[in-house]
């Protein structure tokens, strides 16, 4: 079997889903982060990146070759590493695992030496609406509905709307809204708290310690990655455990924060990291280093399942991120809807060939080129230097 077309399909909210043909009839689909670098009408970076991968190195070969293939696509390029490099290998790398799921009539986790469990924790997000007359209340409200939907475990940035937390109204109010989300949702409900690296090492000690009474299942990117030298010092500042590695993309960058013991739970984004060539690597050195593994996944149903995939054979997943509860339309783009419901808290593990997901191919191609969310403004401080967003 050849890889002999693909096709790489941008659409709403700020998703690529990636088709690769082949000539004995198969596709295989893949789903790349897009990232945030987008101007007008041009092509997106990660676009770029996937049509350079693809017509350099995998058109023309045989799809079996995943690990070959992976080596090629990274290793070749001379530069290598970081968000668009990396998530273009991503969304081949799946498409390609989907293609050996499918060739073989089995799921991908199967391939990947079979089930460690039936299902996998979800969490939802909770908005934090800071331009509201009550912050806290709105946050409060909103997870109670979530709580009644099924989910016992939520996330929020009680930070979201701040560019830089760097005074103590700041803090205070952070204070406020996860006491009062904790008061609205009991004891029993876990809570993550994501800070968006919004803090300076100093800073994201005085939040956790601001928290720490609420008991938060992890405390999120408490610092930006390049200072994560701060964690060790933060860890000893409360309770929580730490959790970082959205913006991180191989194992290598991963390395040093097991070595040192640095974070209790990694996060890896499969659409970001590699794909699952290389998270699976990722999710394997946490297990050796006694680090949980939860997947950061802000994206579309193909992120989603590819992920749910690496959940059932790490033995050490924790829970899963997904926003497709809360994205509307998330779930146009696939037949199969139901392999998304969330009962108890709990996403099943999909079993069907590759990655299990039938893609509406039809309503992919009409919503391919409609207009996307991707402008992230500059965060600006009081004092109108440049924040964290």
């Amino acid at each position: 079997m050849r890889v002999t077309d693909y096709e790489l399909y941008e659409v709403p909210p700020r998703w690529q889903f990636l088709k690769l043909e082949t000539d004995e009839g198969l596709v295989g689909w893949g789903e790349p982060y897009t990232k945030w670098h987008h101007v007008n009408d041009s092509p997106t970076p990660t676009k770029t990146a996937v049509d350079q991968m693809m017509q350099k190195y995998v058109l023309g070969a045989d799809p079996a070759r995943i690990e070959d293939l992976w080596q090629s696509m990274y290793r070749a390029s001379f530069y290598r590493g970081g968000p668009v490099h990396m998530s273009a290998i991503a969304g081949i790398d799946e498409a390609l695992w989907d293609l050996k799921g499918k060739e073989a009539g089995m799921p991908v986790y199967d391939l990947l030496g079979g089930r460690s469990r039936d299902r996998i924790r979800a969490y939802q997000h909770v908005s934090v609406p800071h331009d509201a007359a009550d912050p806290a209340a709105a946050a409060a409200r909103e997870a109670t509905e979530h709580v009644a939907a099924g989910f016992d475990a939520l996330k929020l940035v009680p930070v979201e709307g701040v560019e830089q937390v760097e005074d103590p109204a700041a803090v205070r109010l952070a204070r406020e809204v996860v006491g009062a989300v904790r008061d609205a949702v009991g004891p029993d409900v876990s809570l993550a708290l994501d800070f968006h690296g919004r803090t300076s090492g100093p800073m994201a000690r005085k939040l956790a310690a601001a928290v720490d009474e609420f008991d938060p299942m992890f405390v999120e990117e408490p610092v930006t990655p390049e200072h994560d030298r701060a964690l060790d010092r933060l860890s000893r500042a409360t309770d929580a455990p730490l959790a970082t590695g959205e913006r991180l993309y191989t194992r290598w960058d991963f390395r040093p924060l097991f070595e040192d013991g640095a974070i209790d739970i990694a996060q890896p984004d499969v659409s970001s990291a590699g794909g699952i060539t290389e998270t699976k690597k990722i999710a394997d050195m946490a297990a050796t280093h006694d680090v949980a593994f939860a997947p950061h996944c802000p994206m579309g149903p193909l992120a989603v399942a590819t992920s749910l995939h690496l959940d059932a054979v790490a033995p050490n997943a924790l829970v899963q991120e997904q926003v497709l509860h809360k994205t509307e339309g998330a779930l146009r783009y696939v037949d199969n809807p139901e392999l998304f419901d969330v009962t108890d808290g709990y996403f099943d593990i999909p079993d069907g060939p590759g990655l299990g997901v039938d893609i509406d191919e039809d309503v992919v191609e009409k919503m391919d080129g409609a207009e996307l969310a991707f402008t992230r403004p500059v965060g600006r401080r009081a004092d109108g230097s440049v924040g964290e967003r």
